[in-house]
């Protein structure tokens, strides 16, 4: 079984841009990603932690309204 680990600001969103996201947008604190007319903040920091990258995918699995496991994340 995997385990959540780090991970890199331009493969997070390219993961997300494999999910059908849009972006990265500028706005006015953070950039953002679109999925669909739902808006997901992108925060600035090189790196993120696990458990800043496990909450921004809880914010992903209810914009998708379905659960991402650490399998199909790493596949992404």
């Amino acid at each position: 079984m995997s385990q959540w680990t780090p991970c890199r600001r331009r493969i997070f969103i390219r993961r997300l841009r494999k999910l059908e996201f849009d972006g990265p947008f500028s706005g006015s604190r953070h950039q953002f990603m679109l999925y669909r007319s739902r808006r997901l903040a992108v925060p600035s920091n090189d790196e993120y932690s696990v458990p800043q990258l496990r909450m921004m995918i809880q914010q992903v699995e209810g914009i998708l309204d379905r659960p991402i496991d650490v399998e199909e994340w790493t596949a992404l």
